[in-house]
């Protein structure tokens, strides 16, 4: 697609050479050319990080981004991006334009777009999807200085930047009858002085880009899907970069975290514990246009391994994790969008069964050289449609549980999509965002080329080597995890490695485990699902019983004698949680030995004291 441009274009319009500055009368400011505006090393470390993240050779980098930035700044000059608020400085509408341009296009790295496309659609749209990111993050503000700011030339005449770049000096100040948000309206004045009609034809041909593009431009960021939520969350983190906040926290939604996450886990299962192509019962089947999964199973043992990787807030219900995963673009939908399919499966040998099936592209989980030969037998779909509903998807029995149970947030899957959640203040900041970080905040790591300067003026042929890093292998399983029997005994090990390891956090708002009068406080009965879900295995156990999972865990805990009891012989203890906006209750058992789950006393949490004293 990028041949079309690369037919010669005029150069962007330079202003004319600056007379002396003691030529310019008091208050007027003197346009610049593109050049001066971005030579500043702050400007072209962002430039050099904006072109690492497009995985374009130099060349085509100018023509599809360096043009538009090129063209913005001349526009907007020294303009700041708002009176009072951020980037309130001369030139500061440019640093903003920059920098969010520069988040929004790390954000798009952990998308695949457009979402619930085929790999192989996902792959032809994706430098088109890249760049509408960036031109949507670039002209989100670009209205202001149409309807906030009073522009006037040094003849007396007022500038308009319909008019295009200035090119005689000026003044501005804001407008006092300026309407706030008008800006976002006023972009469709303006983004043709930086895209040309062949960008606009280009994006024109990908109709799920174009519709969510527009809606952008015409500042309907509600319509706007995941196009105008990435460049919400780069301006937020832009904003926060400035003002001294964590653009990290802003940056950190959990849908592009959890996307990579879902599919390491899919891959780690289907090399390590699914069964493909048996002759009878399996847990998947691979043909040629598509991978079939065993809804239940899928859902259960990618919960489970998730959760023993350390990664919170699984749904407990199948038909949300279903959802999570078809929110993602992991999964093909069925005609009617739906994330489960009905099929009958039937093998060579004459055995035959229906199953609810999710439906993947194979090319999510193998590359080429790497996929297994085809089922020999045939998946054919019923024409009755599945239902999102876990017990449907296996002979096997599912237990719902509530998550939210035990005193616990609602966990991130489980909330609207579009929300901007920031990570628990325990857990680490991502690791994705260090070289994003060191290069807003000029730090060492991110050191730009040493032809950074180069770059800026004189664009070279070469290749850019940066690209979206393929997934790191997921861990294997560690001791205590799902290859062990469950048992009191095996739940105690879990407990213990979870704390040590940290994939259990402690004394925090979500935690399971809290350090009450001296010894470990175990939540109920979150502590108990929490074991339950990643141990998929109990769920049969506990039917036998005619018990809930984490009821059959909780009684084989009660059975070893671990626990302090109340003196009337009680076996639960009860906990006032005072926050600093709401108190609640939390119930849960004391543990006689703080040493069977600690290595070190953590100091207790002073937001929980006990109700009743032993």
């Amino acid at each position: 697609m990028l041949f079309l441009f690369q037919r010669k274009r005029p150069p962007v319009a330079a202003a004319p050479s600056p007379a002396p500055a003691l030529d310019l009368p008091k208050g007027l400011l003197r346009p610049e050319s593109a050049a001066s505006l971005l030579a500043t090393p702050r400007r072209q470390k962002l430039l050099e990080y904006i072109w690492q993240r497009t995985s374009l050779s130099r060349k085509q980098f100018v023509t599809l981004y360096r043009t538009p930035l090129e063209r913005y700044a001349e526009l907007v000059q020294q303009f700041p991006a708002s009176e009072s608020h951020h980037h309130a400085y001369p030139g500061g509408m440019l640093d903003h334009g920059l920098e969010i341009v520069a988040y929004s296009l790390k954000l798009r790295q952990s998308h695949l777009l457009p979402i619930g496309a085929s790999p192989e659609d996902q792959a032809a749209q994706s430098e088109a999807w890249t760049a509408a990111v960036a031109y949507a993050a670039l002209l989100h503000d670009i209205g202001k200085i149409a309807v906030d700011l009073h522009v006037e030339l040094a003849d007396g005449n007022t500038w308009h930047p319909w008019h295009g770049p200035l090119l005689q000096p000026y003044r501005f100040r804001y407008r006092e009858d300026r309407e706030y948000r008008l800006h976002s309206a006023a972009t469709g004045l303006l983004y043709r002085q930086l895209l040309d009609r062949h960008v606009l034809d280009w994006l024109s041909g990908y109709p799920a880009l174009w519709a969510p593009l527009l809606y952008v431009l015409a500042g309907q960021y509600e319509h706007a899907g995941v196009l105008g939520e990435l460049v919400v969350q780069a301006d937020r983190a832009s904003v926060a970069q400035e003002l001294g906040g964590d653009p990290a926290r802003v940056m950190a939604a959990p849908k592009h975290a959890l996307q990579r996450k879902l599919l390491d886990g899919l891959r780690y299962l289907l090399k390590e514990e699914l069964k493909l192509n048996q002759p009878e019962a399996s847990d998947g089947w691979l043909t040629e246009d598509g991978l079939w999964l065993v809804s239940k199973t899928v859902s259960d043992k990618l919960r489970a391994h998730l959760l023993s990787q350390g990664i919170d807030g699984i749904p407990a219900n199948n038909t949300a994790v279903f959802n999570v995963l078809q929110d993602h673009g992991m999964l093909q939908p069925t005609s009617d969008g739906k994330a489960v399919w009905r099929a009958t499966v039937t093998s060579t040998t004459g055995w035959s069964h229906s199953f609810t099936l999710l439906r993947l592209a194979p090319a999510l989980i193998w590359e080429s050289g790497e996929r297994p030969a085809p089922f020999a037998g045939t998946v054919e779909i019923d024409a009755t449609p599945a239902e999102n509903d876990a017990c449907m998807s296996a002979p096997a029995p599912t237990v719902s549980v509530n998550p939210a149970q035990g005193g616990q947030e609602p966990p991130i899957w489980e909330g609207d999509s579009t929300t901007i959640v920031s990570p628990p203040a325990a857990q680490p900041v991502p690791d994705v965002m260090e070289d994003l970080l060191a290069m807003v905040g000029l730090g060492e790591s991110a050191g730009v080329g040493q032809d950074a300067e180069e770059f800026l003026h004189t664009p070279a042929p070469a290749t850019a080597a940066t690209s979206i890093p393929s997934p790191a292998p997921a861990p294997a399983p560690t001791p205590g995890s799902s290859a062990t029997k469950p048992s009191g005994e095996q739940f105690m090990v879990w407990l213990k490695q979870g704390i040590a390891s940290r994939r259990l956090i402690i004394n925090d708002a979500k935690a399971l485990v809290h350090t009450v009068n001296e010894t470990a406080y175990l939540v109920s009965p979150g502590v108990f699902q929490r074991y339950a879900q990643e141990h998929p295995e109990v769920a049969a156990l506990a039917k036998q019983e005619n018990q809930q999972d984490w009821q059959w865990v909780q009684k084989r805990f009660e059975k070893l004698q671990l626990h302090r009891k109340q003196p009337n012989g009680l076996n639960i203890w009860t906990c006032e949680v005072t926050g600093p906006r709401k108190s609640r209750r939390l119930h849960g058992y004391l543990l006689e030995n703080r040493s069977l789950v600690f290595a070190e006393i953590p100091p207790n949490n002073p937001y929980l004291a006990l109700t009743q004293e032993g």
